[in-house]
């Protein structure tokens, strides 16, 4: 579990440095704006804009942002952007999914293939790495809401399936189909979560030291700083000596 651990917390943390304020909120937005439009403007009746909005807020995209990604979706807009799941191999064969949203796909193959190569990295088939993860629901809590037996009762009560508590915080996992319900009991219990939202959980961890570590972040900070690019996932472990250094 530690290796699950310390990619929990990197991809928490990574989000929240992520590259300018900006281009994270504009990814957020466009995540709503297509929410909206593939089902109700109404997150109370749409689970998927819900939650999008929940991830918004925490990470402080201001109302008026959200409101008017909601909007866009009733005036026709955002129809266009499609979901791609481009999967390839980083340093020490590293597994990474890209999960992209475009409005134009060969421009975004194009671009994903050729970041991949610039930074010691293979694109592969879809499907190539993607046995290494499980689709799973995950709402992140920080330490202060209680010990890890409060929350360990509260998260199966409410239907989670697994619990991982650490001095930064309790991270829940759920299947990928009950995030709404489970993620709604555990705000009735515990409050307000730092982040709620869909992921890929690594089964099989790849274990990286300082060098392959330091090509990787390049990796996944260049993929990430395309605007195409919603969420970069990967299945790195790394000791805390290395991850230390970075």
């Amino acid at each position: 579990m530690a290796g699950h651990s310390k990619w929990a917390n990197i991809q928490h943390r990574k989000g929240r440095q992520d590259a300018a304020r900006s281009k994270l909120f504009s990814k957020l937005s466009k995540e709503i704006t297509v929410a909206a439009k593939m089902g109700d403007p109404d997150p109370e009746k749409n689970p998927r804009l819900r939650l999008a909005v929940k991830e918004a807020k925490s990470q402080s995209v201001p109302k008026d942002v959200i409101d008017r990604a909601i909007k866009k979706s009733t005036a026709g807009e955002g129809d266009e952007y499609e979901e791609i799941r481009y999967e390839g191999y980083g340093p020490n064969g590293v597994a990474v999914i890209v999960e992209t949203m475009t409005d134009n796909r060969n421009r975004t193959a194009s671009t994903v293939r050729s970041t991949f190569s610039k930074n010691g990295g293979n694109l592969g088939e879809t499907g190539s790495v993607g046995f290494m993860f499980e689709r799973k629901g995950e709402v992140v809590y920080p330490g202060s809401v209680g010990d890890a037996d409060t929350v360990f009762e509260a998260a199966i009560e409410a239907g989670a399936e697994d619990v991982e508590s650490s001095e930064e915080g309790h991270i829940i996992w759920c299947a990928d189909t009950d995030l709404n319900e489970v993620s709604s009991a555990l705000e009735a219990a515990l409050g307000e979560s730092d982040s709620t939202k869909l992921i890929w959980k690594p089964t099989t961890t790849t274990e990286l030291g300082l060098e392959d570590m330091q090509k990787l972040m390049k990796l996944v900070d260049a993929l990430e700083d395309d605007d195409d690019v919603q969420r970069v996932t990967t299945n790195f472990e790394a000791t805390d000596e290395v991850m230390a250094q970075l």
